[in-house]
């Protein structure tokens, strides 16, 4: 019996049957979905969540009498907690990632983690008179739904000698892989380092006392707004599709810079024209996750392409951890705590 030809480097390993690849589909969608819901809940309730309940006589409750009506801690420390777990798994994943193989399903994730956040931001208020903790409290069930899809949905890997390379790589390829990935990463960490200086850093601060809306309210309501436009480009990545991410750096950061000018500036109008600049933000945003994301896939070899998403993804994490820590600062620099 002749034996079987091996796969060459380049190629892609074989197709799966249609009912596996509906079936890891669904998988991947609600691994993505598990992992952003929470995430986006505990950012778009931050404010809240910190906020004291008690008050000095004459103050609302959490504000320490500046212009800003600053809470006593700035969102990005639950920025700091949600995103310094995940900086540390995802350094450790460039080494490891070949011992856990896929069969694909990355656009699954992508549009599961997308759609994650507009059902976590979706509750400006909370509900039929709920407290916000309570209104929270069905996030307990998403990580069993995590341990459901992964161990009995998911598929199994597939065998090691279909796989291109073995499976393995050795330290020159993962560091050519690595170095290919770059110029996407880059800028995606650019691009992730202004929105959330943004979202955490600037929002809170950028208040409107004569809006109809209340301080928490107006937060909230930015980050359901960002989360939709976020939304809106990953879920339309197949038709627009930036081939320069360095572009959309460079927008994200001219918003961030008009933005941190208006906190002391107030020279908006009003809430509706933040809220415009917050929709431009998320757009942005999520233009840049999908075409970077694409543009890696694209790119790299199949054999190294869950490296190459891996460096792209730790570059988005890298922004998003240092943002939180210039939050921090800007809260600092601004509420004098």
């Amino acid at each position: 019996m002749a034996e079987e030809e091996p796969l060459l480097p380049d190629a892609p390993p074989p197709a799966p049957p249609p009912a596996e690849r509906w079936r890891d589909g669904a998988a991947f969608w609600l691994l993505g979905l598990c992992n952003n819901l929470p995430y986006v809940v505990m950012l778009s309730a931050a404010r809240d969540l910190l906020q004291p309940p008690t008050a000095r006589p004459g103050q609302p409750p959490g504000s320490n009498g500046s212009a800003f009506d600053c809470n006593p801690q700035s969102t990005g420390a639950v920025l700091l907690a949600d995103i310094l777990p995940t900086l540390l798994i995802k350094l450790a994943a460039p080494f490891v990632i070949h011992l856990l193989p896929y069969k694909g399903g990355s656009g699954q994730r992508g549009l599961g983690a997308g759609g994650g956040d507009v059902p976590g931001t979706g509750l400006p208020i909370p509900p039929a008179g709920l407290s916000l903790p309570h209104a929270v409290l069905p996030g307990l069930l998403l990580p069993h739904i995590t341990l459901l899809s992964y161990f009995f949905l998911l598929g199994p890997p597939p065998c090691p000698t279909a796989l291109p390379h073995g499976g393995g790589l050795t330290a020159g390829e993962r560091w050519q892989v690595a170095k290919a990935a770059l110029p996407q990463a880059a800028p995606l960490a650019v691009v992730y380092f202004a929105e959330y200086f943004i979202n955490q850093g600037l929002l809170e601060l950028l208040y409107f006392p004569d809006a109809a809306l209340t301080h928490n309210e107006q937060y909230r309501w930015y980050q359901l707004i960002y989360q939709g436009g976020v939304f809106l480009a990953r879920s339309s990545v197949r038709c627009l599709r930036c081939r320069r991410v360095g572009l959309l750096a460079l927008l994200q950061v001219l918003n961030a810079a008009l933005l941190l000018a208006a906190v002391p500036g107030r020279f908006l109008p009003g809430f509706g024209a933040a809220c415009a600049l917050v929709l431009g933000e998320g757009l942005v945003g999520g233009g840049a996750y999908g075409s970077g994301f694409s543009n890696v896939a694209e790119q790299a070899a199949p054999w190294g392409r869950a490296l190459a998403v891996a460096v792209a993804a730790l570059g988005d994490t890298v922004g998003v951890a240092l943002a939180g820590g210039a939050a921090v600062g800007i809260h600092r620099l601004f509420c004098g705590a």
